[in-house]
């Protein structure tokens, strides 16, 4: 017996000491943050001579291995270096993911259109960092015009909202570095807050599937980020200068940037820009001028485990509105309908005089995030920020400089998320929001507050999950659950109040009677659900397939809500409907891209399903002390949006490429059967772009913007009595304008380059043509044409 246990032992011990070796591990190694493949790096084994690099797809092969465990020290030239501990056990496969920090002056490089990190089935359009710079002198909603399927609402040249797949203000979401912005978008003059030479990254999610942000962006989610902060020692910065000849104006921006490798980094931001009276081809547009000043700072330390970032920017302009669009009676108003150039044409000048708006933005952010073995990437965000926007209306005597409206608003915002890989193909963004608002309507104006005071309460809880099944496939299914509580203080006229009915829906909300007015204290919830489900197919290494459903739900926004007045910087009277219920949209997407070094294609089909829709329309015309405005109201219907935008480039000879756009959308309301109103045209643009790096990086583009005439509308015409004359007259606020075609011609090169220095200039001439041309998404197209040619001269210096 004692032979035979001795003759099993030596048995094992010979078979142990002979163990082929003959496991193979493969890995693909890629970025933490959106999952792109790193090529070339190497991967060396602990204690060993073996060392192998990843090839074009971010895969290694590493034969010959024994069952056990092993160390591994991965490093890539963007990256700092990691070591992984991994576990053979047979054939193995691993997925490792590296911190990737770009190391080059122009921090982003970004890529046209991909699925990226903010939602794993939807396409994400992005402006170039040469776009971003190219409209350092206009704004965000200048930059994201370029993109197919978004185009603006805008009030004048200077007040530019995008609009995206036919939804603005309140439906789309703006993140800026990382703040959900808060600057009364309700309105629909109301630009964004925001300085777009501060931004390095400007991504357009078209539809609501990046719940992690919000749950209510009907239309679409724009993030705009920083440049990215390289993990090394370096001192850079640039400015950029640019002159223009219509409003003859100039803008300055300069940025410069401190970065180390112990991950430490600070930068500061500044901007100024300057415009007078703008130009229509025929005329000067009065009281149109622009200043605008803006500045930030940002210091924080980054590395793989653990982080911090505080940031503070402070946005501050003043803007002129078209002094045409104020006018004293019923009769001025159907002239200057009627009018082929503005009643009120004054010599060009800087000074900015009512009707004008005045906002400042502060934004305050400070945010951190630690890695968790087990657990994953945890972060906590806290942002506050401060709103004040002012009114001017042409006034007189001694309340000739004070505001008609004087609104302050404050809104505090705490954030916590974590973001897990629960293994290599499983991922999971979960996250608690909460943000207290509180508005500040001062009464000292003298004329009835637009937007009474309130408190909001917001409550969120999201959870979105990530899958990858096999190569081809990736999954993205997420909820979000989020809570709303307005409790507002507000007169009403005892008329109003009691026409609306509003006497018997809602008793409890009366306070007290003043004189002809009603205090009420409105108290208003609104429980809201959201969700989104989709899938992406990798057909090869050229082309995907995207399909998304969401379902997004948004309260009614304070303006929809609660006004009542003179919307002065609007030039019109808005009245509210207290009694909203949210919006709730049904969105499906389904998108194909292709993509090669000389050809790129992208398709994005949608149908979007409103019920609830929130529609703000004109109803006739009032006369006030302060002048002769339209009446617009508030009111609710189904509604449902279609429609699909294409976009092709292609390099059909060296150096020379062809750009081409197309988008082409439909809204209906449901109840009504008719069309919902500032729905955009149908449009196309199309591009020759000639590009030499081999000659100073010469870039000559030629430009055709074609955009046809919008053929279905509601009719919104009213009748207005003319005392002056004692007639009737036909308002026609509805019919939209012609067609138009514009060319756009832009160029630049590079005139010295060091490898510490750069000089770039640029030309661009806008409406090179001179066309004259009313844009049916101008909220002053009835009053004036929109701008004429406009020369713009670049400069910029990379150090």
């Amino acid at each position: 017996m004692r032979k035979i246990a001795l003759l099993v032992l030596l048995l094992a011990v010979s078979r142990l000491f002979s163990q082929e070796c003959d496991n193979t591990l493969t890995g693909i190694i890629t970025d933490l943050h959106d999952g792109s493949p790193l090529v070339d790096a190497s991967v060396i084994v602990a204690g060993s001579e073996i060392m192998v690099q990843t090839d074009l797809d971010g895969v290694f092969i590493i034969p010959k291995l024994c069952n056990g465990i092993y160390s591994l020290q991965v490093a890539h030239p963007d990256c700092l270096t990691q070591g992984f501990t991994v576990k053979v056990f047979g054939n193995t496969t691993k997925k490792l993911r590296l911190e990737h920090h770009l190391e080059e002056l122009e921090q982003i490089v970004l890529r046209g259109k991909s699925s990226g990190q903010n939602t794993k089935s939807m396409v994400e359009n992005q402006v170039s960092i040469e776009g971003l710079e190219r409209f350092s002198s206009g704004s965000i909603g200048d930059a994201l015009n370029t993109l197919s399927g978004v185009s603006s609402l805008n009030t004048g040249n200077t007040v530019v909202k995008p609009m995206i797949n036919g939804l603005h203000s309140s439906r789309v979401v703006i993140i800026n570095k990382g703040v959900r912005m808060e600057d009364q978008e309700w309105g629909a003059e109301h630009a964004p807050n925001i300085d777009i030479n501060s931004v390095g990254n400007l991504t357009l999610i078209k539809g609501a599937g990046a719940l992690q942000y919000s749950g209510d962006a009907v239309g679409g989610i724009i993030v705009a980020e920083a440049p990215t902060a390289p993990v090394l020692d370096s001192l850079f910065g640039k400015t950029l200068l640019t002159g223009a000849t219509n409003g003859r104006g100039f803008s300055v921006a300069t940025q410069l940037t401190k970065t180390s490798h112990t991950g430490w980094y600070g930068s500061v931001q500044g901007s100024f820009k300057r415009f007078g009276d703008f130009e229509a081809p025929d005329y000067i547009l009065s009281n149109t001028g622009i200043i605008e000043g803006n500045g930030s700072f940002t210091i924080g330390l980054n590395r793989y485990d653990q982080g911090f970032e505080a940031y503070y920017s402070i946005f501050k302009t003043e803007i002129g509105i078209l002094r045409a669009s104020h006018l004293g009676s019923a009769q001025d108003q159907v002239r200057a309908i009627n009018s082929e150039v503005p009643l009120i044409i004054e010599p060009f000048t800087y000074e900015i005089n009512p009707p004008k708006q005045d906002a400042t933005h502060q934004v305050a952010r400070i945010n951190g995030f630690k890695r968790i073995d087990g657990l994953g990437k945890l972060s906590l965000h806290y942002d506050f920020q401060r709103n004040n926007r002012l009114e001017f209306d042409v006034r007189r005597g001694d309340d000739r400089d004070k505001a008609s409206l004087d609104l302050e608003l404050d809104t505090h915002t705490l954030m916590l998320d974590l973001d897990s890989f629960l293994n290599d193909d499983l991922r999971l963004k979960t996250g608690l929001m909460g943000s207290y608002q509180n508005n500040f309507a001062d009464p000292s104006t003298g004329v009835r507050r637009l937007i009474p005071d309130y408190d909001k309460y917001d409550f969120g809880v999201y959870g979105v999950v990530d899958y990858q099944f096999r190569e081809s496939w990736m999954f993205e299914a997420g909820a979000r659950f989020d809570y709303t509580y307005l409790d507002a203080l507000k007169f009403y006229r005892t008329s109003l109040w009691e026409s609306k009915g509003y006497d018997v829906l809602f008793p409890e909300f009366e306070v007290r009677e003043v004189g002809n007015q009603i205090l009420t204290n409105p108290q208003l919830y609104y429980p809201n659900f959201s969700g989104t489900l989709g899938a992406t197919y990798t057909v090869d290494n050229f082309s995907k397939f995207f399909l998304n459903y969401s379902m997004a739900s948004r309260a009614p926004n304070p303006s929809e809500l609660f006004s009542e007045g003179l919307h002065h910087s609007a030039s019109r009277i808005e009245i509210g409907e207290l009694d909203l219920d949210s919006e709730v949209a049904h969105n499906v997407s389904l998108s194909y891209q292709y993509e090669t070094s000389g050809l790129s294609i992208s398709v994005n089909a949608f149908i979007n399903t409103i019920q609830n829709f929130i529609v703000i329309e004109p109803t006739g015309i009032q006369q006030t002390i302060r002048g002769n405005f339209q009446v617009w109201e508030y009111r609710q219907t189904d509604a449902q949006l279609l429609g699909f935008d294409w976009d092709v480039s292609y390099l059909f000879a060296k150096n020379f490429r062809f750009n081409h756009q197309f988008s082409f959308l439909k809204g209906y309301d449901r109840i009504q059967d008719e069309a919902l109103i500032n729905m955009p045209p149908v449009n196309t643009q199309n591009e020759i772009v000639y590009q030499n790096p081999e000659l100073k990086d010469l870039r000559i583009a030629l430009q055709s913007n074609y955009v046809f005439r919008q053929n279905e509308y509601p009719d919104n015409n009213f009748e207005v009595f003319i005392p002056e004359t004692g007639t009737t007259e036909l308002v026609d606020v509805s019919t939209p304008p012609d067609a138009y075609h514009l060319l756009n011609f832009s160029s630049s090169m590079t005139l010295r380059s060091t490898s510490k220095s750069k000089i770039t200039v640029g030309l661009d001439i806008t409406n090179l043509m001179n066309t004259s041309y009313r844009n049916y998404l101008n909220r002053l197209r009835y009053y004036a044409d929109d701008l004429g040619r406009n020369f713009l001269l670049n400069l910029k210096f990379n150090y």
